[in-house]
């Protein structure tokens, strides 16, 4: 089978596909590496804007991942205009092209942040949705335009992903337990927005696990899914990772605890995604914390700007309006 990943040099990409290729999974990227690459030469490498693709570069692809776009809140709130353009617009038109190239199955990574503000509830799929800030608007919106798509020939999975921790070779330190463990160990303590809120979690090894599982699902399978590792108040999460570390590392770790507002408080049911796509997380918060310890010599380069998409972003947003001004510059000339 051949499976082309939009935007898999990233942070989940990175780690799921070495265990495709594994599985004996013919995988291409198709990727603008701001990020870098750090895949392995045995995966084919498309440097193209997705925008720029055309019927010709998918045909011959069995299934197509959109794993691409901005990728957090502080992203999308830098620059709504692009957050609406790459997780809408652009997975809209990766799905319409991959289904006039013959392609069997577009699978979108979603994300539970659609799911806005709740309040001590277990949210299914079919739940209402009630997000109100540009990023779970734009994830949203380009979920209800790829599964409109769908029909007999081609299916469409939407995974609601929790937010992801644990070692990846793309590495990031602006996730959950990944910035609790990189505070921790820089500067001895962990700092709670706010200890009552509520996130689905999900490790990056039950990411990949969920990924395979629908890829491999039947072929007529279609529909959104919510996908996680398990569900906890950012103050259990905290203690959690503080426990694991001293454990495992003796280090001594503070907690600062704050009651910032939030707009995002959800946990989510994943049965569906249990009974249908057999996915069966096997992470908690230890373990994930313990994941991160064995590789913290490969990452403990805790202020580098590529671990933080947020900077790397603004770099390129930078770039790109300094190129626009020489080109003006050069035509007024």
């Amino acid at each position: 089978m051949r499976i082309l990943i939009a935007g898999g040099a990233g942070y989940v990409g990175s780690a799921l596909i070495p265990k495709l290729i594994e599985r004996g999974y013919s995988v291409d990227v198709v990727d603008l590496f701001w990020f870098g690459n750090h895949l392995g030469p045995q995966v084919g490498v498309i440097h193209k804007d997705i925008f720029d693709l055309q019927k010709s570069d998918l045909t011959g692809y069995n299934q197509v991942i959109f794993m691409a776009g901005l990728s957090n809140d502080p992203m999308a709130e830098f620059s709504p205009s692009k957050n609406f353009i790459f997780n809408a617009a652009a997975p809209a038109y990766l799905a319409y092209t991959a289904k006039q190239a013959g392609v069997m199955r577009f699978i979108y990574a979603s994300s539970c942040s659609v799911y806005g503000y709740t309040e001590n509830e277990l949210f299914d799929e079919d739940r209402p949705v009630s997000s109100s800030y540009p990023y779970g608007i734009s994830k949203l919106q380009g979920e209800r335009a790829v599964l409109q798509m769908c029909n007999p020939d081609f299916s469409v999975i939407a995974l609601r992903k929790g937010t992801v921790s644990g070692y990846s070779p793309r590495m990031r330190f602006d996730l959950l337990v990944n910035t609790m463990f990189k505070t921790a160990m820089k500067e001895g303590v962990i700092r709670v927005s706010n200890p009552s809120i509520w996130r689905p979690f999900l490790s990056i090894e039950d990411a990949s696990i969920a990924y395979t599982r629908a890829i491999e699902a039947n072929d007529n399978l279609s529909g959104v899914f919510n996908i996680a590792s398990g569900n906890a108040t950012l103050g259990e999460v905290a203690d959690q990772v503080r426990a694991t570390l001293v454990k495992e590392t003796g280090v001594k770790v503070d907690l600062e605890i704050n009651r910032v507002n939030d707009v995002r408080n959800y946990k989510v049911s994943i049965d569906r995604a249990r009974n249908i796509l057999s996915f069966h997380p096997q992470h908690d918060v230890e373990s994930i914390t313990r994941n991160l310890i064995a590789n913290q010599s490969k990452c403990n380069d805790w202020d580098n700007p590529s671990y933080y998409n947020i900077r790397v972003f603004r770099d390129q947003e930078s770039s790109a309006s300094e190129e626009l001004v020489t080109a003006q510059l050069g035509r007024s000339s």
